[in-house]
Formats: structure tokens, C-alpha cells, sequence
């Protein structure tokens, strides 16, 4: 648990650091200086706030440095990251995006979500860990309405648990065209994928590839789906959430 009575704190960052320094190596990718120091930072603070914003149900130091850690960094090796302005909807505790951030600390980086609690929390965290980023309080389908942010990004992420076709028409309006949005779902996607084609091909975009990926330490598989951007999205999307929940985008 988060920094319960008689656990020590160094044996609990000691857990952090070792996790994801090995599991960073297994998946190929090269942490900054410094990076694991700041991802102790980041459980604390996590463990510290968790309790009254409702951030996570994990707690146990070594599935949050695998399960949330981990898994988030791994996006690092599905697309170039590299100076890219990106945008994480719907980001929660900062999963993946602020993870993305401390991997990979030259991108722009814009935290959205509908909660105001989340948001105080991510901003706290990135002046906590030393990161800039910029905070939306909005939900997506309000945000993406608005000129500083529609078009304006080269990748979006989202760790939601909405099906697909509907995370694509909320997420997808974001982008330039040219640049990527990448939804992580499990492993028995594909399905879902197939259902999100028309809404994919309707709001401008097209499937490029999936990234199929094993969080390291444990046996459990996700895939990231990368989605390009090749024209505008029709201004009447995205639809109110109500509608779009209730009539996703597909075939008459």
C-alpha cells in the first residue's frame, strides 16, 4: 500500500527505481538522467493524494511501477516522440502522458480532463517532479471545439476504457493532419478495431499499425493502435458525449 505506518519509504523507492530501470532496459528504451528519481516522486505523491481524488486502485509499489509506469513509457517505442506536441485526453493521474514526459522530456505536453480534482493533482505533480506541461479542464468533446486546440497537436493519447470508435471521435479532431493518435487497449482488441473502421475513415484518419508490446515482469500484453491523421475532421465532429455513447459512428 501507499506509505502505510512502519513500511519505509527507501525500500519502497528502492522497489520504484529497480522496476523501472530493468523493465526500461528489457523494452530498448534509454532513460534521461535522473528518471527514476522522479517516478519516486511521482508513486509518493500519488499515495499522498490518491486517497482524495480517487486516482488509482493501485497501490502496491511494484504493479504501479509495472502496471502504470511501465506500461506508459512503452509508447515511447511504438512512435517517435521526439519535439512532438502532444495531448493526453482523458489523462487522469497522468497515465501515460506525464510518464511519456519524464521518458522523453523534449515534448510539449497538454494534460486534459473533465474533473477539476485530477486536474490540481497534475498540476501539482509536474511542479513537484520540475516538468512543464499545460492543464485543459474540459471535457474532450468541449475542447476540441476550441481554435488553440483543434488541429494543434502532432500526437494524442489516451489510456481510456472507452471502445475504440468512440475514444477516435473525441481524440482525433485534435490532431494536425499528418500526425498520430494512439489509443492503448489489451490484447483481444482486434475486434473493436474492426468496429472503429468507419468512424476512423469518417472523422479523416487511417489505421496504420499496431504496436503489440509485454509490460516487462509480468505476462500480460497490450497493443497500442496508431491511428493517422490524412485530412480535416468534418466540423460536426465530435458530437455531444451523450450522443456519440449512444450512437458511436457506424455503417446505416
Amino acid at each position: 500500500m501507499f506509505s502505510e505506518p512502519g513500511i519505509d519509504l527507501k525500500i519502497e523507492y528502492g522497489i520504484i527505481t529497480n522496476i523501472v530501470a530493468e523493465g526500461a532496459e528489457t523494452l530498448g528504451i534509454d532513460l534521461p538522467p535522473g528518471a527514476c528519481a522522479l517516478f519516486e516522486s511521482y508513486y509518493d505523491l500519488l499515495g499522498q493524494r490518491g486517497g482524495n481524488v480517487n486516482l488509482t486502485a493501485i497501490t502496491d509499489a511494484a504493479d504501479v511501477a509495472r502496471l502504470h509506469f511501465l506500461d506508459s513509457i512503452a509508447l515511447v517505442k511504438a512512435l517517435d516522440f521526439r519535439n512532438a506536441r502532444v495531448l493526453d485526453v482523458g489523462s487522469g493521474a497522468g497515465f501515460p502522458g506525464v510518464a511519456v514526459k519524464i521518458t522523453e522530456p523534449s515534448i510539449d505536453l497538454t494534460l486534459l480532463d473533465a474533473t477539476g480534482k485530477r486536474i490540481a493533482f497534475l498540476s501539482e505533480l509536474c511542479t513537484v517532479l520540475g516538468i512543464e506541461a499545460s492543464y485543459v479542464h474540459a471535457r474532450a468533446e468541449d475542447a476540441a471545439r476550441r481554435a488553440d486546440m483543434r488541429g494543434q497537436f502532432d500526437i494524442t493519447v489516451s489510456r481510456a476504457v472507452a471502445r475504440l470508435d468512440v475514444l477516435c471521435e473525441l481524440c482525433l479532431p485534435f490532431l494536425r493532419i499528418g500526425g498520430s493518435f494512439i489509443a492503448m487497449k489489451g490484447p483481444d482488441s482486434q475486434d473493436e478495431l474492426s468496429d472503429a473502421l468507419y468512424a476512423i475513415e469518417t472523422l479523416g484518419a487511417s489505421q496504420r499499425e499496431c504496436f503489440d508490446y509485454m509490460i516487462p515482469g509480468t505476462e500480460i500484453t497490450h497493443k497500442a493502435v496508431i491511428i493517422g491523421k490524412v485530412s480535416e475532421t468534418p466540423e460536426q465532429y465530435p458530437r455531444r458525449f451523450a450522443r456519440i455513447q449512444k450512437k458511436p459512428l457506424r455503417p446505416e
